[in-house]
């Protein structure tokens, strides 16, 4: 059922008269109303997760976990909120001798205005209805409309429900979350003049077309988006001559997890010729099952997707894994060479979203190097070397290359913390902004300066009191508040 025209209007009106609320609202109940939307999904755990089974068949076992992320994300940033040093709070005092004179200038960050959420496919919790971007944009001081994936609306109705009453339980005003279902109404939402920014995490082609909407309105608003990413690992001789048959093994369980469709599955593994890790992972990856995808339109994709790599001349079948019952994608892993890589880029580094891997085999630090610099941007690059091996040049490739840079790990699997970064260069994102982890809610703010002004019109948090406990730059050193205990 897609939402209607006047539908709509509804939503995006009541979210704009609920943003004054959020932006003026203390850290203390802002963070309280975060609090309470963690409680209430977790609270209702027991019923959402057989939803979520039904429509995406990602298992109890890996949902429950998945909800208890999404409410940790909320209280993560219910932390952010009450720490202060988000808002970048700065001041700098009047001074008449100055050259030029100067006025008292106070500057924060604050919220934009109400916010689109783009629900994913692979995440019905936590890059869904309440997932992170929901997360970062309310903690911003934003109420959020949300576009319900067509994978999974009736799980994304209910939590909305749920979500959106806790907070108005809570206190919050009415509008603080709203949804919105079908891609009409998806498309109408990102041109809505209410809509002051989006997140989305999607397809490279879904994801372009709604950043195009965006920068084509009359007035252009911030797209946040998370499209592709290949996830370029690296393997040197001396790791696979160390730990071959362990890279092998880890390799299988990370590019198969989640039947792969995580979007930090390592799609492109760089391996020497000469090792024989093909073989290893052949072994391992013939006893690895196959699963159900997420969505009929993903299932269909996902033989295509394969086919289109394997009609590359350069590209041969490495294994296939346990087909796992009716409709399943069968773990492939397929293998080339470094010339062909650097020579296709375009063909052999097209995300294929599903449990296949590609192993390209090089010859040299040159013959790698170039390979490497035609990878498309990634949200993760890993390398795997042993001490004394030369590769320092191979780690600043890599780190033009992807958001986060990794040494003797996979991918697979994002903490929640202060310092993740989920992002990297087109393709991966549309921005410089993670959308995992406190930051995050740097996407959803914008800078404002009050110039001289009287102190009983200044925002409460930019006054001398409430500033004395924040973090914050005062003439220009950092000012930070003792620890609280």
């Amino acid at each position: 059922m897609s939402t209607t025209t006047t539908e709509l209007d509804e939503r995006t009106t009541v979210a704009e008269a609920a943003a004054p609320a959020w932006r003026a609202a203390s850290a203390g109940t802002r963070a309280a109303w975060l609090r309470a939307a963690a409680d209430a999904l977790d609270a209702h755990a027991d019923e959402l997760v057989p939803l979520a089974d039904a429509e995406t068949r990602l298992g109890e076992t890996r949902l429950r976990g998945e909800v208890a992320r999404t409410s940790g994300q909320l209280r993560l940033f219910a932390g952010v909120v009450e720490e202060g040093a988000y808002l970048e709070a700065i001041v700098d005092d009047a001074d008449a001798a100055a050259t030029p004179p100067r006025p008292e200038l106070r500057r924060m960050l604050t919220g934009v205005g109400p916010v689109a959420v783009f629900s994913a496919s692979n995440f019905p919790f936590a890059f869904s209805v309440a997932g992170g971007d929901t997360a970062s944009a309310l903690a911003a001081g934003n109420p959020v409309i949300v576009k319900a994936h067509s994978g999974h609306v009736r799980l994304s109705r209910r939590t909305a429900e749920i979500v959106a009453a806790a907070l108005v339980d809570a206190g919050a005003p009415v509008g603080s979350l709203g949804l919105v279902e079908g891609r009409e109404a998806g498309e109408a939402l990102v041109g809505h003049p209410s809509i002051q920014a989006v997140g989305f995490t999607g397809s490279v082609s879904g994801g372009r077309a709604l950043f195009d909407l965006a920068a084509g309105r009359p007035d252009p608003i911030p797209f946040y988006g998370e499209l592709g990413s290949v996830n370029p690992v690296v393997l040197t001789a001396g790791a696979v001559a160390a730990r071959g048959p362990a890279l092998a093994e880890g390799l299988v369980g990370s590019f198969t997890l989640g039947v792969g469709q995580f979007c930090t599955k390592p799609g492109v593994v760089f391996v020497p010729r000469t090792t024989g890790f093909a073989e290893l992972v052949a072994s391992r990856v013939a006893g690895a099952a196959g699963g159900r995808l997420l969505t009929d339109r993903i299932t269909e994709a996902f033989p295509e997707g394969l086919a289109h790599l394997e009609a590359d001349p350069s590209v041969t079948v490495v294994a296939r894994g346990g087909a796992g019952g009716a409709d399943a994608a069968t773990p492939t892993v397929l293998a080339t060479d470094a010339a062909a890589v650097a020579a296709r880029p375009d063909t052999l580094l097209e995300e294929c979203f599903g449990p296949v891997t590609l192993l390209v085999h090089y010859d040299g630090p040159e013959d790698l190097l170039a390979a490497l610099r035609a990878v498309p941007g990634s949200l993760t690059a890993t390398l795997h070397s042993e001490t004394g091996e030369e590769v320092t040049e191979v780690v600043a490739v890599l780190e033009r290359r992807a958001g986060r840079v990794l040494f003797a790990g996979w991918p697979t699997g994002v903490a929640v913390t202060w310092s993740q970064h989920h992002g990297g260069p087109w393709p991966a994102t549309t921005s410089l902004h993670t959308s995992v982890g406190a930051t995050a809610i740097r996407r959803f703010l914008r800078p404002v300066v009050f110039q001289d002004a009287p102190a009983h019109l200044l925002p409460e948090v930019l006054r001398d009191e409430a500033l004395a406990a924040i973090p914050h730059r005062r003439n220009g050193i950092l000012r930070v508040p003792a620890l609280r205990r």
